[in-house]
């Protein structure tokens, strides 16, 4: 069976490619041609049949990914069904199961069976749990372990999967002799620097490449390759250890294309304003053009509580500049576990700054919504701009709250600026 990137490369236009196409408003030999070079993806395990088939990469709508799980302190299945149902109707494009606690394997596969969106995973974590679960710790997992895992969460459907493979002996070595502030806050990335430091080995997701693009090969799983040295503070934004990783993953990519594999990059983190348009630039040129999958980027470290509002700010700037990709953070980003509703409003945050990105960037359908919404709020039709509208149960809900009637709201009443104006223009035509 050939992959989605192996199929474009010899000019078949698959169904998920067709289906893909028609969603992005796209002629399908357009992005026939994109998936072949690896500037854009198809995000469908070709053991999933029912995915809703998503690209992500140039030319596409910029696209939102809804992260949610279980942690060692809260295994409620039923909370993260009701989170991807949430992330769902708030517009998410992909969900990723980033579950550490409980039955990993009937949570995946409970959010798999539950979801039409593709669905991403961190294997690494599963390894991880499972080996200290039989009382060992992370230096006593067995690297057959990660495979083992990767092949179970491919054969359940599992869509894309974060790999840390550029996270290597020689980037811990230029972290360590440089210094952080914050060392590694990547889980995936500490997990592995953990177990490479202890056994003083190479990461075998880099040693293994090889082995790991086979698998992704078997089941189209298209991989993203993770950025275990992110930036955690404003601080290390853009420091030696980061780009080393970036440099090592676009190696990477160009291997897995050559492979007839899809993948992705993952990246920052935290990034002050100014050094955004830097990251995009550099991930494009040292991975040629691959997409570009960023968690925000977020562009200050004082906001803990709000940080959907600093991850958004900077995730839009990153899409005008490029970024393809939009991981949601939730307003509990560094503080806990999120609830159902914090992932919703993270989401509808991420949304935005996609959607402000897409018109910034000229996308035709962004305009158009935009210009939908304009003429339904000249008309002060309610009904016309919840249809229009990312959160339409807000405008209902603030409707509820404050018991409006009529066809103006309670910040100006009677003297509604478009209200006086169009009743006296309409007066003048009389």
């Amino acid at each position: 069976m050939t992959t989605q990137m192996e199929a474009a490369q010899g000019g078949v236009l698959t169904a998920a490619l067709i289906q893909a196409a028609e969603r992005e408003g796209m002629e399908p030999a357009v992005l026939r041609r994109s998936v072949a070079e690896g500037t854009v993806v198809i995000l469908a395990n070709n053991r999933r049949p029912h995915t809703v088939a998503t690209a992500v990469g140039a030319g596409c709508q910029v696209k939102v990914n809804a992260n949610f799980g279980t942690s060692p302190r809260r295994t409620h299945l039923r909370e993260e069904l009701h989170k991807l149902d949430l992330a769902r109707r708030a517009g998410a494009d992909t969900v990723m199961d980033l579950s550490t606690g409980g039955d990993l394997d009937e949570v995946r596969r409970a959010i798999i069976k539950a979801s039409d969106l593709p669905v991403g995973t961190v294997p690494i974590y599963q390894a991880v749990v499972q080996t200290t679960g039989r009382g060992g710790d992370i230096p006593a997992m067995d690297p057959e372990e990660i495979f083992s895992v990767i092949e179970g969460q491919a054969e359940d459907g599992v869509d894309f999967i974060t790999v840390h493979c550029g996270v290597t002996t020689r980037s811990l070595e230029r972290l360590q002799r440089q210094g952080r502030v914050t060392d590694i806050v990547s889980r995936g990335g500490a997990f592995l620097a953990e177990w490479m430091l202890a056994n003083q080995q190479e990461n075998p997701l880099y040693e293994q490449f090889d082995r790991l693009l086979a698998l992704a090969r078997r089941y189209d799983l298209t991989l993203s390759l993770g950025d275990g040295l992110r930036p955690g503070s404003i601080a290390d934004a853009t420091d030696r250890a980061q780009v080393e990783e970036l440099i090592t993953l676009g190696e990477l990519a160009a291997e897995a294309h050559r492979a007839g594999v899809q993948v992705m990059i993952e990246g920052p983190g935290h990034v002050p304003l100014d050094q955004v348009e830097t990251n995009i630039v550099l991930e494009k040129e040292l991975c040629n053009q691959a997409p570009f999958y960023v968690l925000g980027p977020i562009v200050t470290d004082v906001a803990p509580g709000y940080d959907h509002i600093t991850s958004a700010i900077g995730g839009a700037l990153a899409a005008y500049h490029g970024a393809d990709f939009l991981c949601a953070v939730s307003p509990s980003e560094h503080l806990g576990l999120p609830t159902p509703a914090e992932v919703f409003e993270g989401v509808v945050a991420a949304k935005i700054a996609a959607h402000a990105a897409d018109i910034a960037r000229g996308d035709p359908r962004a305009r158009q919504r935009d210009r939908k919404m304009s003429t339904y709020r000249k008309a002060l039709d309610w009904q016309g701009q919840m249809q229009w509208a990312l959160d339409p149960d807000k405008i209902t809900a603030v409707h509820q709250e404050r018991d409006l009637g009529g066809d103006v709201c309670s910040m100006c009443g009677e003297y509604c600026a478009m209200k006086v104006v169009r009743e006296r223009l309409r007066s003048e035509r009389a």
